[in-house]
């Protein structure tokens, strides 16, 4: 169906062209001994219509293809995209309608031949901009429109967790908030700047082995959370060129589009508190669902190492909490019973000290 409608739209453009200037030609050409119902204005449109049809045969197929891949793109776009990019193409056509009327006005000979031409570019160029800045602003755009929801409905919109959730880099590479958006506890949209896409490029084209390959398990993180959760993810093409550090461009957006920062970067966390902007640290998820160890609990735990002070050993946890062990240090490569005698939890991670439960018996 859609390649007949192509195909009659080239017949309907070579009949038009027809009508006009085949009758005009045939008397240029001054063809003699020719009936005059071949140079009326209803024959050059019949012979046109056919000699376009012939000579574009081969060429509908091609702009139906086209048109296909056009239509999917848009039919898988999300309806923001294609609502903003839409809006701005509008707003951008009637700036260049604007702009090309008084042109219009102006009596100069040599304007007035290039005048077509400057229409045309001037149309396309700010039809072309309206619909980046519209597609591109989006998320600032939608900001914009204040909710006229009550106290109450508000209340509940923020308890429901509908607020923008803008991830950083850190938390991409980390990889747990991939699990944490398929158990269902991080609701809403997540929000992917396009300077953190670029900074994972950049660590994923990285020199250093082991920062290539946390940038690559960054980028599959990404890729598996679009594909796979049931989850809305936006990307904001949007960039704060004045600011050059990715944090502070992060918490620049998050003021802007009032969201929520998401990281598991103990700086960055802080920042966000002390500029008043929400942020939701994945370590302290993490300690809040760890099993609750009060001091004068005991452990088995094996020692790996000598700690930072003296006669200091440290082991671990399952879940790779650090254990200190006071007088440690000779229980090296063994497993001992130990009893805890203090714990210390920050948004940087939790670290349990104790001491050796033998010890605990000699006092």
């Amino acid at each position: 169906m859609l390649k007949r409608i192509v195909q009659l739209f080239f017949i309907v453009v070579g009949a038009t062209l027809g009508y006009i200037f085949i009758p005009d030609l045939i008397s240029l050409l001054n063809i003699g001994n020719l009936p005059a119902w071949l140079t009326s204005p209803i024959a050059g449109a019949v012979l046109g219509g056919i000699i376009l049809y012939v000579t574009t045969f081969w060429l509908a197929d091609y702009i139906v293809g086209l048109m296909r891949l056009l239509e999917e793109a848009i039919v898988k776009a999300p309806i923001t995209d294609v609502l903003f990019g839409t809006l701005g193409l509008i707003f951008g056509l009637i700036v260049a309608f604007l702009i090309v009327i008084p042109l219009n006005n102006i009596q100069l000979t040599f304007f007035s031949s290039v005048l077509p031409i400057f229409t045309i570019f001037i149309t396309f160029f700010l039809g072309y901009l309206g619909f980046q800045i519209g597609f591109k602003k989006r998320i600032e755009l939608m900001n914009l429109f204040p909710s006229r929801l009550s106290g109450k409905d508000k209340k509940k919109e923020e308890q429901t967790g509908t607020k923008l959730k803008i991830l950083d880099t850190s938390v991409i590479i980390d990889g747990r908030i991939a699990d944490i958006c398929k158990t269902g506890f991080l609701e809403g949209t997540l929000v992917i700047p396009g300077f953190v896409l670029e900074e994972l490029q950049h660590i994923a084209d990285s020199s250093d082995v082991l920062k290539r390959n946390r940038g690559r398990r960054g980028l599959d993180i990404l890729n598996k959370i679009q594909k796979e959760l049931p989850i809305k993810v936006e990307i904001y093409e949007g960039d704060f060129e004045e600011i050059h550090e990715v944090d502070s461009k992060l918490v620049k957006l998050a003021k802007l589009v009032s969201g929520i920062v998401v990281t598991n970067d103990f700086n960055l966390n802080k920042v966000c508190e002390l500029q008043g902007v929400s942020v939701l640290n994945i370590n302290d998820l993490a300690n809040a669902v760890k099993p609750v160890v009060l001091p004068g609990e005991e452990l088995k735990v094996q020692v790996i190492k000598d700690g930072k002070e003296h006669n200091q050993g440290v082991a671990y946890l399952d879940d790779g909490t650090m254990i200190v062990v006071e007088g440690g240090r000779d229980y090296i490569g063994k497993d001992i019973d130990v009893i805890v005698t203090s714990v210390l939890q920050t948004s940087a991670g939790r670290m349990i000290f104790a001491k050796p439960k033998l010890l605990e018996k000699a006092l």
